[in-house]
């Protein structure tokens, strides 16, 4: 399967549908999920993108077969399921089908618990699981139900049978915990959705009592991406996409969803793509930003911590510093940044966000997911808030040029003799061999990061330094090291 190879990871599953991931497949890793959770309440979701049933009903199938009642979700965002879970339902995992940014022939499995990707640990036990020998056959198979329906959130018992009544949509709880303020200045936003889960609750977060004016760009059930779906600049400049709406319809800001909505990347005003890594950057200024003048203890001591994954960039150091916050980096990940995050709280710490350089923000106070509703409303509150442009909240920003670059790899196994070799060759400078090997040059604040991806068969490489040009020299000099094995 050299071309179409099975992603297994703490990212979760991910391969090419027919190929790589089949019916079989889904249903024996969502097997082992269950079996590792010893039968519980699973809500089942999935990004909306077209084929993606097949694997839906193999995933419920799986749970069944391991114990587990099943609630569909149908078409939601992976933060939408973790919300649900975290604000106290009765739902205890969930199940997102997604391939997040992965071209539209691929497909895969992601897997909450207690409202959060698993840790390394958890993932590492249930991969264990799934390549076992175990039939995942359970005893009281016959016994568990699924439960359709979205609207299906109360539970009640009668006799030992489990019934549901009728509640809220499940994207309520997400639609009313991300709050906007202060004030309510009148926008024009346009979002693009992709055709995939974000616009299911995109429409009825603007709905609110808010003034705004939407525009839902790619919005409907086909399921089609109208364009690679991974939120770059390249992708959203074509013909009537984002950067070529946002000015067209004189609109304030533009946001683009990835296809399970954990991902945002933002257009400024003038239709300009500022970056998925200003993503994480402005909605850490929007949450210290209303933090500023606080008597908080926490804050005085210097204890508001923000986590960020190694290949992030260094402007959110700045920002952070520009508070009295620090900043703790983490493996790449998500389920390392929340398992950082967790961590540092129960340690007194108080974390106020978390999140990566691809548009992932996590934002405790709604869902320890990455969650690209909740970027949307710290962006808008910190533009309410300063009364500034997008373009001009950036320009306030120290700015990096980052490179990356990246080169196909067999097996993750097969990075491991260029990290040592990158790190004996730097020892001299600052080395974090948590994940890969990062280096950072403080002498002219540059760093570069080499490791084997978690959702493709690749070797990334990434710098960041002021200018271009010593980040691509910066490159050059590690693809050398790296080639020479």
């Amino acid at each position: 399967m050299g071309d179409a190879p099975l992603m297994l990871g703490v990212s979760g599953l991910r391969g090419i549908v027919g190929k790589s991931l089949t019916p079989e497949v889904a249903t024996r890793y969502a097997a082992a999920f269950g079996t590792w959770l010893q039968g519980g309440n699973v809500m089942v979701a999935r990004d909306g993108r077209a084929g993606g049933e097949t694997i839906y009903e193999a995933v419920i199938e799986g749970l069944l077969q391991s114990g587990n009642d099943v609630h569909e979700a149908d078409t939601q965002m992976t933060p939408t399921v973790g919300c649900v879970i975290q604000c106290g339902h009765f739902i205890e995992a969930g199940v997102v089908i997604t391939a997040s940014h992965n071209p539209q022939e691929w497909n895969g499995i992601k897997l909450l618990v207690d409202g959060a990707a698993p840790p390394a640990s958890v993932a590492n036990e249930i991969i264990e699981l799934y390549r076992s020998d175990d039939k995942f056959e359970s005893a009281n198979c016959g016994e568990r139900k699924v439960y359709s329906g979205a609207s299906d959130l109360h539970r009640v018992e009668v006799g030992d049978q489990v019934q549901m009544t009728l509640g809220h949509q499940i994207d309520d709880p997400h639609r009313d915990r991300p709050l906007l303020g202060p004030g309510k200045p009148s926008w024009r936003v346009v979002v693009d959705s992709v055709n995939a889960s974000g616009r299911v609750i995109v429409p009825h977060f603007f709905d609110r009592e808010l003034n705004v004016e939407l525009h839902h760009l790619f919005a409907d059930d086909s399921g089609i991406f109208p364009h690679t779906p991974e939120p770059t600049e390249e992708n959203l400049s074509g013909e009537g996409g984002l950067c070529d709406a946002v000015p067209g319809l004189k609109a304030d800001v533009g946001f683009a969803q990835d296809p399970d909505g954990d991902r945002l990347a933002i257009v400024d005003e003038k239709g300009g793509y500022i970056g998925e890594e200003y993503t994480l950057v402005l909605c850490a200024l929007s949450v210290l930003e209303a933090m500023k003048g606080k008597q908080d203890d926490a804050q005085e001591s210097g204890d508001v911590v923000l986590c960020a994954n190694l290949s992030t960039s260094r402007m959110i150091d700045d920002v952070a510093a520009r508070y009295g916050a620090s900043v703790v980096r983490t493996a790449v990940g998500e389920a390392n940044v929340v398992e950082a995050m967790k961590r540092l709280k129960k340690e007194g710490k108080n974390v106020v966000l978390g999140g990566e350089g691809n548009g992932g923000v996590i934002w405790p106070k709604v869902t320890y997911v990455r969650d690209s509703l909740s970027s949307m409303a710290l962006v808008l509150s910190l533009m309410a808030r300063t009364r500034k442009t997008v373009s001009e909240l950036v320009a306030d920003v120290p700015s990096y040029a980052i490179v990356k670059r990246k080169q196909p790899l067999a097996k993750k196994e097969d990075a491991r003799p260029a990290i040592e070799r990158l790190a004996a060759h730097y020892k001299s400078e600052r080395v974090d061999t948590q994940d890969g090997v990062r280096v950072d040059f403080d002498s002219d604040r540059s760093w570069v990061h080499v490791r084997a991806s978690n959702t493709e068969p690749i070797l990334r490489l990434i710098a960041e330094a002021p200018t271009a040009e010593r980040a691509g020299a910066i490159l050059d000099e590690v693809q050398g090291l790296v080639d020479a094995g």
